[in-house]
């Protein structure tokens, strides 16, 4: 019987033990924390039955991911709700960019830029599906739809600010660069469109649906469909050296790549261990959880119905924001996101008490505390809200690295999404799952394509693991031992 150990029980851990179970590898996961799930984990911190997701809760790419689409996971109980309106950004002058998930509805709303913003989005969302089978996987492959990609990804080497100058309205500017936003860069870097590019793509196609009952269920559905296929998961199982590893013919890492260099010592070869110890991180995340009475009092009228609402003024304001958090400054007023998962999913709501999730970018390791600053931002667009929070739970960056060890920092990307590290992983190469050791791969999100729930880390790593194993190229449970 092939064996494999799967190291880290992330979504994508999550994905890669069960990419192998399917194949007929018995698979063991192990989990340091006493729960598995990673970024998604749901819990109730404040208010009984009021459900909070402890980092990743939208999840626009997940839904539209190939790998999870294929399992079947509704027959384990997950689910998707999606709200009336995915995004507002609200300005400040009562104005706001609005994100539908019908291309036509949200160009309507852009006036003058309605045109531009089909352009950009129109045919990419309309080949969505075949277009994630080329950009949910390393880039530096020969496209399955080349046409297709060609036409998404035109624009996606151009800074955010440089593809933020064809729109000309200030709502249209705000809406494209907050969610270019998401991927914790610089607006005017290169490439720095491209994860928004991405998002508002797929969520053209698939919506920003949320996981009913929290993000926990996605976690969950991952688990028990491991389970019938065998697979076991043993939590609080911390491994720190490689003399702690099992034999196995496959070992898989869903950790960062300096933890993976810290495991494996000076079996890894020099020039990968250089690299994964030199690997750059992002920004940090603050976060804040709310119960809130009656919900959040928007001035304006769509961000009531949005799921997600984006905090940073016009596109200058955000951008300026964004290099002072890279530069290593708290801006007076961050980019704060929020989230209203119970709008599209009632049942994490405890009566007329409701989770709000929220968070501030800041920068990487960010000892202070922006609560007073995330509350502010939430009050300049929402008067009154102060006043409706009957409890709150505070995350700082320290609190998210030691929920989760591969957030350093609170980089909840699990490192910087820059050019290099975007494209290529933790490493120069073309097979950026492995590590330079027979049988052993990293498969978390620091890997193409990159952070989400969608599991693709761990589905591509393993079928690198599993191409490995075909080849009959490692010895029966030597690969690790």
């Amino acid at each position: 019987m092939t064996i494999a150990t799967v190291v880290g029980g992330g979504p994508n851990g999550l994905a890669a033990a069960v990419a192998l179970a399917q194949a007929g590898v018995e698979v063991t996961l192990l989990e340091a924390s006493s729960e598995i799930g990673g970024g998604t984990r749901t819990a109730a911190a404040i208010v009984p039955g009021l459900l909070h997701d402890q980092c990743s809760a939208v999840h626009p790419m997940a839904v539209g991911s190939p790998f999870l689409a294929e399992l079947g996971l509704e027959r384990y109980g997950l689910s998707w709700c999606t709200p009336e309106i995915d995004c507002v950004h609200p300005l400040s002058d009562g104005r706001a960019g609005v994100l539908y998930r019908s291309i036509e509805r949200t160009a309507a709303g852009l006036g003058r830029d309605g045109w531009v913003w089909k352009s950009l989005f129109g045919k990419p969302s309309e080949r969505y599906d075949a277009l994630a089978e080329d950009i949910l996987r390393p880039l530096l492959r020969v496209p399955r739809h080349p046409l297709t990609l060609a036409r998404f990804g035109a624009p996606t080497p151009l800074p955010a600010s440089a593809l933020a100058r064809v729109l000309r309205t200030e709502e249209a500017r705000a809406l494209f660069g907050g969610v270019a936003a998401h991927a914790f860069r610089p607006l005017h870097y290169p490439m720095s469109s491209a994860i928004g590019m991405g998002i508002l793509t797929a969520g053209h196609r698939h919506g920003w649906p949320v996981a009913a009952g929290g993000s926990h269920s996605i976690t969950r559905a991952l688990a028990a469909l491991l389970a019938d296929l065998g697979g076991k998961v043993e939590t609080g199982v911390r491994v720190d050296t490689v003399t702690q590893l099992p034999p196995s013919d496959v070992t898989l890492f869903d950790l960062a790549p300096e933890a993976v260099a810290r495991i494996l010592g000076d079996r890894l070869p020099p020039r990968i261990t250089h690299a994964y110890r030199n690997f750059r991180r992002g920004p940090g995340a603050f976060k804040v959880d709310f119960a809130v009475e009656a919900g959040v009092p928007w001035a304006n009228p769509d961000a009531r119905r949005a799921g997600t609402v984006h905090l940073a003024g016009p596109f200058a304001e955000l951008a300026a924001a964004e290099r002072d958090i890279h530069a290593g400054r708290l801006p007076e007023r961050p980019f704060v996101l929020v989230g209203q998962q119970y709008l599209a999913d009632p049942q994490r709501s405890a009566g007329d008490i409701h989770p709000v999730w929220a968070y501030a970018h800041v920068p990487n390791g960010y000892t202070g505390d922006a609560t007073e600053a995330i509350i502010a931002r939430i009050e300049q667009f929402a008067p009154g809200f102060r006043d409706r929070i009957i409890g709150l739970a505070v995350r700082s960056t320290a609190e998210l690295a030691s929920d989760n060890p591969n957030f350093t920092g609170g980089d909840i990307m699990t490192g910087s999404k820059d050019i290099r590290q975007l494209v290529f992983g933790p490493r120069i190469t073309l097979s950026p799952y492995a590590i330079g050791l027979p049988g052993m791969y990293i498969c978390s999100a620091a890997t193409p394509p990159g952070p989400g729930a969608h599991g693709m880390c761990g589905a591509n790593a393993a079928r690198a693991a599993l191409a490995y194993l075909a080849a009959g190229s490692g010895s029966a449970h030597g690969a690790s031992a």
